[in-house]
């Protein structure tokens, strides 16, 4: 069965206390607005329309940047992924952790934007 994914979401791993300390500094380079989620855990950006998303989230470990996949088959995309030589590394509630050979991890999320599926491309017949 065919499925769908795309670049979803750029996300900003920050080890910090408080988000609310760095979104400043990224609204800056990002030239938009950030606004820090009530539990503090994330903050997005206005103005994503045609492009990725930049997110912000507040980890426990080393800073690092990550690539969210959206697509609407997360099982059936892993499944893909593993057979090209990823790792699948762990199903968070609704999202699969993966690491591609090259040790660079990424998630596979459902479709985030409203614009989906956008330039999602199908994979599989």
């Amino acid at each position: 069965m065919a499925h769908k994914r795309r670049l979803g979401v750029v996300v900003i791993d920050c080890q910090v206390d408080d988000l609310s300390e760095v979104v400043g500094f990224w609204s800056e380079v990002l030239g938009r607005e950030g606004v820090v989620d009530p539990d503090g855990k994330y903050a997005q950006f206005d103005g994503h329309e045609g492009q990725p998303r930049v997110l912000l989230q507040k980890v426990d470990h080393p800073p690092r940047v990550h690539l969210d996949i959206e697509t609407d088959d997360r099982a059936a995309e892993a499944a893909r992924l593993v057979a090209l030589g990823a790792t699948e590394v762990a199903r968070i509630k609704t999202w699969i952790v993966m690491e591609a050979p090259s040790g660079h991890r990424f998630c596979l999320v459902g479709p985030q934007g409203d614009d989906w599926p956008g330039d999602a491309r199908e994979v599989g017949a």
